[in-house]
């Protein structure tokens, strides 16, 4: 409630809004002025990764040119979790296998091929594009990979808990097929 010279109320709330202007203008300037100015990373808190900066190596053991892998955090065959990124290249498929822990797979670029179960059946595999989501139950047998009819490589981010103790359906079959 207002008392007394209206004028003077009005002068006072004048007065208190240039002083929240001018609070806020200043807290601005000093943030962008920090930000600015802000220290450089300290890669022992916070790791960065820029995406040319990514290797991929050839798969140990694999077909050359069947695909590329790029370890980012951890070691699959060792205990504790890991991220990779894997890269297939159009006709190639993993044959039938399983691993010993569940894996969580997004497919970040090219579109990927998955199906389960132990009997390799290529043609009956499931479409997963740039974007889809793929969770592999621990001991189940599943394969996937990329058609020769697709333009291009497939990149898919795997987590996992390792050890992966991976199994083939059947270890007198190669581990890929050319499709």
């Amino acid at each position: 409630m207002r008392c007394g010279n209206s004028s003077l109320w009005a002068h006072l709330e004048w007065e208190m809004l240039l002083e929240r202007r001018t609070f806020l203008l200043s807290t601005m300037i000093t943030l962008a002025a920090g930000a600015a100015g802000a220290a450089p990373i300290d890669p022992n808190k916070t790791f960065v990764l820029q995406r040319d900066d990514i290797r991929f190596e050839p798969w140990n053991g694999l077909p050359p040119g069947s695909g590329e892998m790029a370890k980012l955090y951890g070691d699959f065959d060792q205990p504790g979790p890991y991220l990779v990124l894997m890269r297939w290249n159009p006709g190639w498929f993993s044959a039938p296998h399983s691993y010993g822990t569940d894996r969580i797979q997004m497919v970040l670029s090219g579109t990927w091929w998955v199906n389960s179960g132990a009997d390799f059946a290529p043609a009956d595999t499931v479409r997963v594009p740039a974007g889809g989501f793929v969770k592999r139950a621990a001991r189940t047998f599943h394969y996937d990979g990329v058609p020769r009819i697709e333009k291009e490589p497939v990149v898919v981010a795997v987590f996992g808990i390792g050890p992966v103790d991976m199994e083939l359906a059947d270890p007198k079959q190669p581990s890929w097929r050319q499709v």
